[in-house]
């Protein structure tokens, strides 16, 4: 600032010229100090990361279907929709958490290199009840199981922090998180990327009233198992899978979990395509009945669980 009142006051000039420095000089004062105050208010405001999206580019289109328009795969609901750029869920306020998160997978968004992995968790402020907070989870015994997995949404750093919100969390215990659940969410992207897309949609499994709870300021139930519905529409080799998976400790492989997607609806209740295919037969047809021969399960990758994953 020295420096500057310095040059000016050497300039050659009459008052005018002076005057409209000054005024110059009082303008730029202006903007730094307001951008310093900005600085501080952002420094002291909440960490929790803002539900304030653009609409998605025609690049970020490519990766993932980012518009409403193109939902209409997404499962019923009694409870409250919230979409996001990259996934929609269903938020169940009783249970703080979703009852289903529902997206596309698709080829093009598993081929662009991961970006970094988001280090925080944050409320969801587009959840107008509130969701669960970061600090529901901290020191109970549970992790924040993602529903829509980080590695899924690792495509651009909108879809990273989308899936950090805490209303794409469940309780979920380590062993599970860590093991059958990450081998399972592994398999999708693989069958994702040789099928070219998946639509996806998981969530918690609640048998009966009686659960646990954890949570200082909201009250979250721990499911008792976690559902995975798979469905493959494109193309002429159509197909779909379900899994039904205990949410604990499993050495068992995936397969033993596999199911039909009518299984899926009738342990949960929720309608999975209402509105989706193009007549009641197809619908029948797709959910009905499922075929382990089209959806490779490696054997690596159960051996690498059971031998070192369910261990850590």
């Amino acid at each position: 600032m020295a420096k500057f009142r310095k040059n000016h006051n050497q300039t050659k000039g009459r008052h005018g010229f002076a005057a409209r420095g000054f005024l110059l000089f009082f303008v730029c004062s202006a903007i730094i100090v307001l951008g310093f105050l900005g600085l501080l208010k952002s420094d002291n405001s909440s960490q929790s990361y803002e539900v304030e999206y653009e609409p998605a580019t025609s690049e970020e289109n490519t990766l993932a279907t980012a518009d409403d328009s193109g939902r209409s795969f997404l499962p019923s609901s009694e409870n409250k929709v919230i979409s996001h750029t990259y996934y929609t869920l269903s938020y169940n306020e009783e249970r703080e958490q979703s009852d289903w998160v529902a997206y596309r997978l698709t080829k093009s968004s598993l081929e662009v290199p991961n970006v970094k992995r988001a280090k925080r968790f944050n409320y969801d402020k587009a959840i107008k009840t509130k969701s669960a907070t970061h600090k529901d989870y901290s020191h109970s015994g549970y992790t924040r199981g993602h529903l829509a997995p980080a590695g899924d949404m690792a495509f651009n750093d909108k879809a990273m922090k989308e899936s950090f919100l805490m209303s794409n969390m469940s309780p979920q215990v380590r062993p599970f998180n860590n093991g059958i659940w990450k081998e399972l969410e592994e398999s999708v992207r693989d069958w994702a990327f040789s099928n070219g897309e998946l639509i996806v949609v998981t969530g918690p499994v609640f048998y009966d009233s009686d659960h646990d709870y954890i949570g200082k300021q909201n009250k979250i139930a721990v499911p008792d198992a976690f559902f995975k519905v798979l469905l493959d529409n494109n193309g002429r080799d159509k197909k779909s899978i379900g899994f039904i998976i205990p949410h604990e400790l499993s050495d068992k492989p995936l397969s033993d979990y596999a199911v039909d997607i009518d299984e899926v609806e009738r342990v949960t209740g929720i309608d999975f395509f209402p509105d989706y295919f193009d007549s009641d037969n197809t619908e029948e047809n797709m959910e009905s009945s499922y075929n382990l021969k089209k959806w490779k399960i490696s054997d690596k990758r159960y051996n690498l669980r059971v031998d070192k994953w369910n261990k850590e």
